[in-house]
């Protein structure tokens, strides 16, 4: 449902106590950036990405194209409310002004869209979010009456102060043109010399307006990440949400404490994941696979009644009924055919194995189609790189390339076509053809041997 708001997402911050060349709201957590967890809850709220307006630093301009919203640079910065003169300069119009950190990668749709409700509903000149958190530097929400006064950062508050345990959770709903007097009014009278935004609950409280807070029972929905520490407990909590949504919808976790599955997976019901597998981001599993144990996949697509076990699956396909390692390595945007058979120490690279393929152990397959029922023995390589460029290597169906077989691209071995035990293939192989040997020649035809 469509919220009648606009939203502001404060992202300006370096993020220095990350110490990461990465800026702060672009680190990731189960697959997604901090600020895409952000603008998706904001955006699953109800609120429009055309109605959505970004605060950045300077380091974020090229980054954030891609999510087609605006955008403004503060710079320099001079804090949060700082941060909100800016976006009030884009926003035109009188629809209420939700405000956002970028760094709450926890926060929930139904919690975003309580703030816009409520203020709402009790025509408040603005609500916010709090919750009950002890020894936290986050800024204190002191009452007067039972009602909220003012938020004192952490920075300015008294001891008395910080002892307070209901604290800011860092969003806000304004109405709008009581946001445009606050944010005139604002100033730098604080230990940071900057501009708070928190500092406009005092004043719409010394204006006689209303303001109301949302209290969100469960803290770790506010949770701001400042340092790789709290990006852990972060991933911690997101993980078990993550997790915890497939077992319901009919994924079976042997072990949820060492699985790990990003947020931008698609797991069917009757998938099976075995201890220490990893499903990452842009991976898909159809009913009735057994992945793991200690498998990671990465931006695969997985068939059904699949299994693969102790490997790794980048950028590549599996179909149905095939069955991968263990120790196996599959990669650069191979297609691993129905009911095929990759066995331990296999790796394939761009390469295309048919219907009932066999490669058991130990081979090597790059810029290779294997036809259908073809079996690769083990120690097989295709010599794909002459130095300067990459060529292709073409077996037949049914073809069998026996063991410690070298195949030179550019070459192709023909249905049927059979090369023996430690063979170099330097030449095209007919159809039907035994060859053998260094380099490889022709074995002699069963009418062409003469009998003793």
């Amino acid at each position: 449902m469509s919220l009648r708001a606009n939203a502001v997402i404060l992202a300006a911050g370096k993020g220095t106590r990350m110490k990461s060349r990465t800026p702060k709201v672009l680190n990731e957590l189960c697959g997604r950036t901090l600020f895409e967890h952000v603008l998706l809850a904001v955006t699953e709220a109800g609120i429009e990405p055309s109605d959505i307006v970004a605060v950045i630093n300077p380091d974020l301009e090229k980054p954030l194209e891609q999510f087609n919203i605006r955008t403004v640079v503060q710079e320099p910065q001079n804090g949060t409310g700082h941060a909100a003169q800016l976006a009030m300069e884009e926003i035109p119009g009188d629809n209420p002004i939700l405000f956002v950190n970028a760094d709450m990668p926890l926060l929930m749709p139904n919690v975003v869209a309580a703030v816009v409700h409520t203020r709402e509903r009790t025509r408040a000149a603005l609500a916010m979010l709090t919750t009950q958190m002890a020894n936290s530097n986050f800024g204190r929400i002191v009452r007067n009456a039972g009602r909220p006064v003012r938020i004192v950062e952490h920075t300015d508050a008294t001891p008395q102060e910080l002892l307070i345990t209901e604290v800011n959770a860092g969003v806000y709903c304004f109405e709008a043109e009581a946001l445009r007097r606050y944010l005139s009014r604002l100033d730098t009278r604080n230990a940071q010399r900057e501009l708070y935004l928190t500092d406009c609950i005092e004043l719409a409280v010394k204006s006689g307006e209303l303001v109301e807070a949302v209290v969100v029972k469960d803290f770790r929905s506010a949770l701001g990440i400042n340092t790789n520490a709290e990006l852990a407990i972060a991933r911690r909590v997101m993980q078990r949400r993550i997790l915890r949504a497939h077992m319901l919808a009919g994924v079976r976790i042997v072990d949820p404490a060492t699985t790990y599955v990003d947020a931008d997976v698609d797991l069917a019901a009757d998938v099976t994941l075995l201890p220490q597998t990893h499903v990452l981001k842009g991976s898909t599993i159809a009913a009735g696979s057994v992945i793991g144990p200690t498998t990671t996949l990465e931006r695969a697509s997985i068939g059904r009644d699949v299994t693969i076990s102790y490997s790794v699956v980048r950028d590549s396909t599996v179909a149905d009924g095939a069955s991968v390692g263990p120790f196996a390595h599959i990669r650069g945007s191979s297609e691993i055919g129905e009911h095929t058979r990759i066995g331990n120490f296999v790796e394939t690279k761009n390469t295309r194995l048919g219907k009932g393929a066999k490669s058991n152990h130990l081979a090597y397959l790059g810029d290779a189609e294997v036809g259908e029922a073809a079996n690769i023995g083990a120690g097989t390589i295709t010599c794909n790189y002459d130095g300067v460029r990459k060529h292709n290597t073409k077996i037949g169906a049914r073809a069998f390339v026996g063991s410690n077989s070298s195949l030179v691209a550019p070459v192709e071995i023909g249905e049927g076509a059979l090369t023996g035990a430690g063979s170099v293939v330097i030449r095209d192989v007919p159809a039907g053809e035994r060859v053998a040997g260094n380099p490889a020649r022709p074995l002699p035809k069963k009418e062409d041997v003469k009998k003793p």
